[in-house]
């Protein structure tokens, strides 16, 4: 497998990347996880706008899904379109919502997207065995592991701490994570990671490897954030940038 990143801005885009979108890929088959503001960009730069072949979107918070709105135009209305429907799995009410921020007078998307209703356990996508579970978020949230001929990549999603994200990152080459809160201070509850809390996430769950994602620019601080990440994990710690490749 292969994941790049093509947004990892927390909550909303930054001044140096979108928000949160990363390309999984296998044996031709490249699948988006994630679709957040602004990532539709990153896309062309590092794939292409008819690379994706399916898409995950782990919640429908605007950081990870609103480009999956913007992409209607490409697939709908490329000189060289239409281009046939791809499968979209995501939490429920997704077809409504997407539809509705693309337009409100446009009607249903099922020309541009198939769409799958997410639940907790695990199904193929293209070359890919993919695990969801339910995680710690105001809304409808999904941490994802991702497996390929022996090989896990997982995913945190927008969370706090809880079983499922452990579950999740069990023994995962590369692990994926959240780390939007600064620690030392008084953060609000049930919604995002720490950097030390997404350390000791990997450590519990044995993770080979651990990178840093969804950090706010704006009033967050990578060295703060790196620094107690590596305190409680005691491998390699790593904050994500756009363009970034991993082959796992």
């Amino acid at each position: 497998m292969r994941l790049t990143v093509l947004g990892c801005a927390g909550s909303f885009p930054g001044p140096e990347s979108a928000c949160s979108a990363y390309l999984v890929e296998a044996d031709g088959f490249r699948l988006l996880l994630d679709f957040g503001s602004g990532s539709l960009s990153a896309l062309q730069r590092y794939a292409g706008l008819k690379s994706v072949d399916a898409i995950v979107l782990s919640h429908l918070h605007c950081d990870h899904m609103m480009d999956a709105c913007t992409y209607v135009v490409v697939r709908r209305y490329a000189p060289d379109g239409p281009y046939p429907p791809i499968p979209i799995y995501a939490p429920s009410g997704a077809p409504e919502r997407i539809a509705a921020a693309y337009s409100l007078d446009e009607g249903p998307l099922d020309d541009v997207y198939t769409f799958y209703a997410l639940q907790p356990g695990s199904f193929p996508i293209g070359p890919f065995q993919v695990h969801v579970d339910r995680v710690n978020h105001p809304v409808e949230t999904y941490g994802v592991r991702i497996e390929h001929e022996g090989k896990v990549l997982a995913y945190s999603g927008d969370t706090a701490v809880c079983d499922a994200v452990l579950r999740l990152a069990q023994d995962a080459d590369l692990f994926l994570c959240e780390a939007s809160y600064l620690d030392g201070v008084d953060n609000p509850p049930g919604l995002h990671l720490t950097g030390r809390e997404a350390g000791e996430v990997a450590t519990k769950a044995g993770v080979k490897r651990l990178l840093l994602t969804h950090l706010v620019a704006a009033w967050g601080s990578e060295s703060h954030t790196h620094a107690h990440a590596s305190e409680a994990f005691a491998g390699p710690v790593e904050i994500v940038r756009p363009g970034s490749r991993y082959d796992i």
